[in-house]
């Protein structure tokens, strides 16, 4: 609609009742000057949406583009990814939706230093919030931010090392808090395989980033903990994926174990319903529990080239998600 080829990032969350979706939108090739962030809310969890609106459509100087968001204590908020040029002098802005008005107010600029947020923030055990997401520049290594308590607007950033013998790497990354002790999972860039690193104290601290032996394509990850106290992780692990971004899968644990145990197949490129394409691409994901089932946003190429992609919403029953 109305020019717009590149979509992706898509975010998901659940807010008074509604699934919010949001993702960036542009006229032009992806990360470049025109970039603009958008959304949708579903009133009926995910088959019907509202039309396209505008989350902030940047300016000529800044282009604004996909984040995450966070309901909390009444208040939804959006943290987005932001740059000028072709994704220099990136940064991370901060918003809050005015619900009567349904227009999103910013809260400025909340970290620099080339950081792009890739998950929602989760609380520690400490009172603070994680942010996980990566740095453009400086070798792309993954990142945090940790927020100040509960004040949304002041986080201090923090890169995560790397091991010497990781040459080269596109860090999106994704975490997976309990209490204060993260274990982040970010994407490689030279191998289909996840790389890892573990916090024992908020975030603050990180064992150098290394592969580990879970294959994983060359794509934004995305992990968490369900109510059913397994873990979970959303990308294409296949044994053969050799950086191929399909199927899209999803890694689980058993309830209360460290490490993933099985995985299920969410869809392959051709599939009855949605976009269907030998070719398609199905990546970036992001994934919100609601009531008994994880909805997966996701975008689809479609066996088109540039990021022209398609939003899609998978919504996987937990009980489909056992692995005892």
């Amino acid at each position: 609609d109305g020019g717009y080829g590149f979509l992706h990032g898509v975010g998901l969350v659940w807010h008074e009742g509604k699934l919010y979706a949001s993702f960036a939108h542009n006229k032009n090739p992806e990360n470049t000057t025109g970039e603009e962030a958008r959304w949708r809310v579903s009133e009926d969890g995910g088959r019907t949406w509202s039309a396209v609106f505008d989350m902030d459509k940047g300016t000529p100087e800044v282009a604004v583009s996909h984040g995450s968001f966070l309901s909390h204590r009444g208040k939804l908020w959006a943290f987005l990814g932001a740059f000028s040029g072709e994704r220099k002098n990136v940064h991370t802005r901060a918003y809050v939706l005015d619900e009567k008005r349904q227009v999103w107010q910013p809260r400025g600029v909340i970290v620099r230093d080339g950081f792009w947020p890739m998950q929602e923030p989760l609380r520690l055990s400490n009172g603070n919030w994680l942010l996980a997401g990566f740095d453009v520049g400086n070798g792309e290594p993954a990142s945090v931010a940790i927020s100040q308590g509960g004040d949304f607007t002041k986080w201090e950033h923090v890169v995560i090392p790397r091991d010497p013998a990781l040459k080269t790497m596109w860090g999106e990354s994704t975490v997976i808090v309990e209490g204060n002790q993260v274990l982040n999972i970010a994407r490689y860039g030279g191998e289909a395989l996840a790389l890892v690193s573990r916090s024992r104290d908020g975030g603050r601290t990180w064992t150098p980033m290394r592969p580990s032996n879970l294959p994983m394509a060359t794509s934004k990850p995305y992990a968490g903990t369900l109510s059913t106290r397994q873990r979970y992780l959303v990308c294409t692990t296949t044994a053969d994926t050799k950086g191929q971004r399909a199927p899209l899968t999803i890694a689980v644990s058993r309830p209360g174990q460290a490490l993933f145990s099985k995985v299920f197949r969410i869809r392959n490129a051709e599939h009855s319903s949605g976009e269907s394409h030998a070719g398609a691409r199905l990546a970036y994901p992001y994934a919100v529990e609601h009531e008994g089932y994880l909805y997966v946003g996701y975008s689809n190429s479609g066996g088109r080239r540039g990021n022209n992609n398609s939003a899609d919403l998978a919504v996987l029953p937990l009980d489909s998600l056992r692995a005892n």
